[in-house]
Order: C-alpha cells, then sequence, then structure tokens
C-alpha cells in the first residue's frame, strides 16, 4: 500500500515537473535579428533566429546576390547553420528567373485556396510580432547636386510610407531610426543598410502553427492540397539542382 502511494507521488512529481518545463518554454521568446546590408554591387543579408532561451539558434547568410540577366535571372547562395538540438550547415546556390517568380505566385494562390482565412490568419499572427529596434540609413549620390537634394526628399518620403504601411501587420516598440544621407559627387553611388531586431512568444507562435493547421483542416480537402503543394516545391528543387 506504502510502496503503491510512492509510485502515484513519483508520478505526480514528474507529471509537474514537466508541465512546469513545458510552461516555461512557451512562456519563452523568439528572437530574430536581420541585418541587410548593400554597397555599390556587394550584397549581404543576415538572419539569426534564437529561440527556447538559445537552445535553438539559427543562423542564415546571403552572401552573394547577383542579377545575371533577364534569362538566367537571379543568382542566389544561402549559408545555414545551427545548433543543438538543431544542427545544420550547408550551403546553396540557385538563380531565380521569371519562371520561378511565376510559379511562387502560383503556389501562393494554391496555398489561399487549401487554408480557410489564410489572410487573416497571416494578418494575426503578424499583429503579435514586435519590433524592438529598425534603423534604416541610406547614402547615395545621382552626380548631381540638384538632383541629389531633391531625391533626398522623395527617398525621406519614400521609407516613412514604408515603415507606415509596416506598422499596420507589426508592433513597433520604439520609434524606428531612419536616415538619409545625400554625398554630392561626380560619381553615381548607393549604398543602404537596415539593422533589424523583433520577438514573437513561442506559446503564440506554437498556437499560430495549430490555428493554421485548423484551417487547413476546415477548407476542402486543405490537408490532401497542401501535401500537393509541398510535393510539387520539393520536385521543382531537386529538377532545377539536377539542371
Amino acid at each position: 500500500m506504502l510502496g503503491g502511494y510512492h509510485v502515484k507521488l513519483w508520478l505526480l512529481i514528474g507529471v509537474l515537473l514537466l508541465l512546469a518545463v513545458a510552461v516555461l518554454l512557451l512562456s519563452s521568446r523568439i528572437f530574430f535579428h536581420l541585418s541587410l546590408n548593400r554597397r555599390g554591387h556587394d550584397d549581404q543579408i543576415v538572419l539569426d533566429i534564437t529561440a527556447l532561451f538559445g537552445l535553438v539558434k539559427l543562423h542564415y547568410k546571403l552572401p552573394a546576390l547577383v542579377f545575371e540577366g533577364f534569362k538566367r535571372g537571379l543568382h542566389v547562395k544561402l549559408e545555414e547553420t545551427g545548433v543543438a538540438p538543431v544542427k545544420s550547415a550547408k550551403d546553396e546556390e540557385t538563380n531565380i528567373d521569371k519562371e520561378d517568380v511565376s510559379e511562387w505566385i502560383e503556389y501562393g494562390k494554391k496555398a489561399l485556396k487549401a487554408t480557410y482565412g489564410l489572410r487573416r490568419w497571416t494578418a494575426e499572427t503578424m499583429s503579435h510580432v514586435q519590433i524592438t529596434k529598425l534603423d534604416w540609413s541610406t547614402n547615395f549620390s545621382l552626380g548631381d547636386a540638384a538632383g541629389t537634394a531633391t531625391a533626398a526628399g522623395a527617398l525621406w518620403g519614400l521609407k516613412w510610407t514604408i515603415i507606415g504601411w509596416a506598422s499596420q501587420w507589426v508592433k513597433l516598440m520604439r520609434k524606428p531610426r531612419l536616415f538619409v544621407v545625400p554625398v554630392f559627387e561626380d560619381t553615381v553611388g548607393f549604398s543602404t543598410e537596415v539593422d533589424c531586431k523583433g520577438r514573437i512568444s513561442a506559446g503564440y507562435a506554437l498556437y499560430a502553427v495549430l490555428r493554421l493547421l485548423v484551417r487547413a483542416m476546415q477548407a476542402d480537402e486543405g490537408i490532401r492540397q497542401w501535401k500537393d503543394i509541398i510535393r510539387e516545391i520539393r520536385s521543382r528543387r531537386r529538377e532545377k539542382s539536377a539542371a
């Protein structure tokens, strides 16, 4: 009798510990840091994702983004690394052409059809993303002082328009820092740098995934359609890699 009581006590303690760990993990946040640099013809995009109190770290680097003409399109090289429990280290190179863009648009249409209320789900999920830092600096020269000065004002307006549009989707936790620096030189030049940090609750991220699955099941054969989309994407990637 006493032995059975001890077994039940240890089971209860184990369940309570598992619940405590689950609550702790779900109450954590997923952090991301996106940086984009373009100087002349050199581009670099870096994305870092940290989750579960640093147990999961993903690093994506796009060191090559070169336009190779209308036929071959945009040449992209992607470097991916990660640490435990998600371990990965791989490099991928591909070309994005007009055909790829058309296919992505078709995949988007199919995803909308395969998921009930996908637009609303996207808007609600993005509204829980908090942007804690957003710096955007641009230096440029049009080779003409008058033209550069005029373009500087237009660029200011364009930046604030983009920020206003983005604020309808995500939460800006602090005022963005925008810089436009006209360079009065006789040569044409352009460089821009974006530094963005943000976060989202891990619990809400999991909830959003579960809602997406439910919405897919609510659509007519939604799960089957999603499987077909994923199968098509994988098949297309294999064909492109073999080419």
